[in-house]
């Protein structure tokens, strides 16, 4: 809130020997300037303030029975204070009900300080209860009135004042020069003088002239805009869209009318807004959308403001920073996660910074810095696994505000300065999609609250626009089609869309693997690219190994997911709120996932987690740098061991990834390693099917092992094998579950459903919610006897309706888990380390078979025909570690050596 009109002084202040007085109550100094000022011995109104005892809390101010509030009376009680030195104050209350146990509904007071014009703040309310920070207030020395109006309901115990420090800046940002600086003149935000005839040329052609047509009509049309000044209003999107909108028009046309209509609008909107002291539903979204319009009508409309107006506008920016979440100066949170990692930065603050640097640089230096030396280099690391951390909901999110940085400077400089690797990132979206429109889980799902029991189509078209304007990619620009296009933003769109670059909607065009390598390490194995409702294809996700980011990345290394129409096997956690007993005890647990567990009664519980669920160590720190990363092994997520697909790149008949899991455990773990190799059979009746390993040694022999997977419906389990089902657009799809390892008399089988799945070894949590995942079902294996080390072999078939699964061979002997199914011959290692010793494969009668061996070490590997016929050398690759070929019946001795008369196979 503004007290004073003039320059708002914002940098760091330094409050020597500060402290605040007021009537008959000492100051209290120490580290930090606090005055706390009972409310009792304020100036009462004597016709509405009563003085009444509020047990624990003390004597208390409340409005006599029979008065009701009277905003617009006198105020109920008077503070006054003495003010030694301007700068920058904050103010508390501490107020309680007049009812005790009455519900925490929200109650307002009224505040106003000296003559100012009064705010209105939240006195009490369900999110701070009694204790609410009113705000910071920039004060002028001397003798201050406090005035205050009292609602229904609650009494005042007291008032506090302290002095609002800034948030501390690092020394690196203090000594820091930007090595890349804003050009001279305006505009300089989304675009230059440079680059402004090109956006203009663009704007009526192709499908950028509807766009257009739109701003036009919307910019030239008069904006009503009633206002009172001695009245505060909260934030209006219809005011700040009307800004934009006329300041992009002057900046296309040069229409100076519509121009200076943007700036009085902006003046006027800023000279009443008032955020308070709102602090939920992420207000600080708000509050920096306010700053990036002013921003833009700043730079765009420069040349029509006068320097008082430019001064106003400057004042405002920085005003409203300070009670962002990330503070200002921007260092009260990271810019790597969490709300930092957000528009606070990328968007807000930069282009403020930007249209500010020629009258004032520190801005820009604090915000540059924070973007080039600690945001770019740590995405450079990240995104070498073209995903992104945060999942599909939260990483697209934020992605695009990232975009918004990646445009800002690309555009103020005519250069990158993201890695190229930022460009390939938006794949991640494609190969996560599903034909019921939704996506493969991954990460805290807010979309997922949408829509009901109805079909939800996933949907982020700004990260989408950015990402294909951006990598220039006519795939990704499909995809934003796709999506809907972004209606509502038809500047950026202009800002940023070539008409000239054509959607291309042909997704054959891409491999139906994905391997995301070794930072945030999985597969995605498709058998089409046929998302449509009525599509027969089946899409399955592995995951593990690389690092752990915590937020809203799950503790879910290993896991499974298989989509034939509809979730076969995934997770079943819901996002409903972030923190709460249900989202940190199960939701973001390894138990909601389709994976392994194992219980140690003594584990460590972690970050405000009550429950052991058996699983992958749950992590809320996340790291700042790359050596952070990779050199602390609390970030450890496993090591992924192998990825590889083929024989043919675009339509691969095998994929297989394997990771070794343990450094994503606790030390309750010895040894795990699980192996994923996906078979695309290129069949009607069984499309494919997945072979899953696991190999896990426990510290303690006593630890129970589960080997677990998730469904949505229940399942059939009379038989040896275990059928999952689920169903849309009227096709049904099974998957039958075959556990060849441990035998059925080793192991003991548990279904839980309901409730019942929705718990953590006995503690239930009450799941609000229609989604199919609240109702879901859990199926848990465990050895029948105890062992230090436990070994899983098991075999998912998907099949189209009531096709019958095909018969599956299995042998265990060298080593080697040897299987046949279908036309294929499957070799992989029996254990959690690779194969280094000789093993033979015997393929049977009938055609030519394709062969697979999988999990081989590094190096060349001999394969030679008994009897004559195939002999020949294969150079096994560090991170593949397969091996191909097509064989007829017959024995072949796979050997690790490179022999003289074989053949070398290239």
């Amino acid at each position: 809130m503004k007290v004073k009109s003039g320059w708002m002084i914002w940098a760091l202040l330094s409050f020597v020997s500060v402290t605040v007085f007021a009537q008959q109550y000492p100051a209290v100094v120490g580290d930090k300037y606090v005055n706390r000022l009972p409310a009792r011995l304020a100036k009462l109104n004597g016709k509405s303030a009563v003085v009444v005892n509020a047990g624990e809390n003390g004597k208390v101010v409340g409005l006599k029975s029979g008065v009701k509030a009277d905003p617009s009376g006198p105020a109920t009680l008077t503070f006054n204070v003495k003010i030694p030195a301007k700068g920058w104050y904050e103010l508390s209350t501490f107020a309680v009900p007049e009812l005790e146990g009455a519900p925490a509904t929200a109650a307002h007071v009224k505040i106003q300080i000296g003559s100012h014009r009064p705010t209105k703040r939240i006195l009490f309310d369900a999110y701070h209860g009694n204790r609410q920070v009113s705000g910071k207030f920039e004060m002028e020395a001397g003798e201050q009135s406090i005035k205050i109006w009292l609602p229904d309901g609650v009494r005042l115990a007291w008032i506090e004042w302290k002095n609002a420090n800034d948030p501390a800046i690092p020394e690196k940002a203090q000594r820091y020069e930007p090595r890349i600086t804003p050009p001279a003149g305006h505009p300089r935000i989304w675009t230059t003088a440079q680059q402004l005839p090109v956006i203009k040329e663009r704007l009526t052609q192709g499908e950028n002239k509807v766009a257009w047509e739109k701003v036009r009509a919307a910019a030239i049309s008069p904006f009503p805009f009633e206002f009172d000044p001695q009245e505060e209003i909260f934030y209006r999107e219809d005011v700040e869209k009307a800004v934009e909108t006329k300041a992009f028009y002057y900046l296309m046309t040069g229409d100076k009318a519509v121009g200076r209509e943007a700036a009085k609008l902006m003046q006027d909107y800023l000279s009443v807004l008032e955020f308070g002291n709102v602090t939920y539903g992420d207000i600080t979204r708000e509050i920096g959308r306010s700053i990036y319009v002013t921003a833009l009508v700043y730079d765009w409309c420069f040349d029509l403001l006068g320097k008082s107006e430019l001064e106003n506008l400057r004042f405002h920016m920085l005003r409203l920073a300070r009670d962002m979440e990330i503070g200002w100066p921007p260092f009260m949170d990271s810019i790597i996660n969490g709300h930092g990692n957000e528009a606070q930065i990328s968007r807000d603050l930069l282009a403020m910074s930007i249209a500010l640097y020629d009258e004032d640089p520190l801005p820009y230096k604090y915000t540059s810095y924070t973007v080039l030396e600690v945001l770019v280099p740590m995405r450079k690391f990240e995104y070498e696994s073209p995903r992104h951390n945060q999942g599909v909901d939260y990483g697209a999110y934020r992605l695009m505000w990232e975009m918004h940085a990646v445009w800002l400077f690309y555009r103020m400089t005519g250069h990158p300065v993201f890695d190229d690797n930022i460009k390939h990132l938006p794949y991640y979206w494609l190969y996560m999609r599903l034909p019921d429109g939704y996506m493969l889980r991954d990460g805290d799902m807010f979309s997922v609250k949408g829509g009901g029991n109805a079909p939800l189509y996933w949907k982020q078209p700004m990260a989408m626009l950015l990402g294909y304007a951006y990598a220039n990619d006519p795939l990704l620009k499909a995809e934003f089609q796709r999506q809907g296009g972004l209606p509502d933003n038809p500047v950026l769109f202009l800002l940023v869309n070539d008409p000239a670059l054509k959607a291309d909607h042909d997704l054959t065009k891409l491999p139906l693997t994905k391997d995301f390598g070794k930072v945030l390490g999985g597969v995605v194995a498709r058998t089409g690219w046929n998302n449509k409702p009525e599509s027969n294809d089946v899409i399955a996700e592995i995951k593990g190994g690389g690092y752990h980011f915590a937020n809203h990345q799950h503790a879910d290394a290993g896991a499974l997911q298989i989509y034939h129409h509809g979730i076969q096997v995934g997770d079943i956690g819901l996002y409903l709120s972030y923190g709460t007993p249900y989202d940190f005890n199960f939701n973001k647990r390894s138990i909601a996932h389709s994976m392994m567990l194992a219980m140690d009664p003594q584990e460590k519980l972690r970050f405000r987690t009550k429950l052991q669920d058996g699983g992958a160590r749950f992590n809320q720190r996340f790291p700042q740098s790359p050596a952070e990363t990779t050199t602390d092994p609390w970030f450890d997520n496993g090591k992924v061991m192998s990825a590889a697909f083929g024989p043919s790149a675009q339509k691969p008949a095998f994929s297989y990834f394997k990771a070794d899991l343990t450094g994503a455990y606790s030390s309750k773990i010895a040894q795990y390693a699980r192996g994923f190799l996906f078979l695309n059979l290129f069949r009607e009746d069984v499309p494919a099917v997945i072979i899953l390993t696991d190999d896990m040694s426990t510290a303690d022999p006593s630890f129970k092992k589960y080997w677990q997977i998730n469904t949505l419906h229940q399942p059939q389990t009379d038989g040896d094998t275990w059928v999952l089902h689920n169903a849309l657009n009227g096709a049904e799809g099974k998957t039958h579950v075959q556990m060849l390892l441990p035998a059925a008399a080793d192991r003991k089988l548990e279904v839980l459903g309901g409730p019942d799945a929705n718990s953590t070894f006995g503690n239930r949590f009450e799941v609000k919610s229609t989604k199919p995942e609240a109702s879901a079902f859990r199926m848990l294996v465990s050895p029948a006897a105890s062992h230090p080390r436990d070994r899983f072999l098991t075999v998912f078939q998907m099949a189209e309706g009531d096709a019958k699964p095909l018969p599956v061979q299995f042998a265990e002997k060298d080593g080697m888990y040897q299987l046949i199914v279908a036309d294929r011959v499957v070799c992989m290692s029996a254990g959690a380390a690779d194969v280094e010793k000789p093993f033979t494969v015997e393929v049977p009668a009938g055609a030519q078979w394709q062969v697979v061996l999988a999990g081989l070490k590094p190096g060349f590997w001999n394969i030679r025909q008994e009897g004559g016929g195939m002999d020949v050398n294969m150079d096994v690759v560090a991170g593949n570690n397969t091996v191909h070929f097509t064989a007829g019946a017959g024995k072949y001795r796979v050997t690790p050596t490179r022999a003289y008369h074989a053949k070398d196979v290239e």
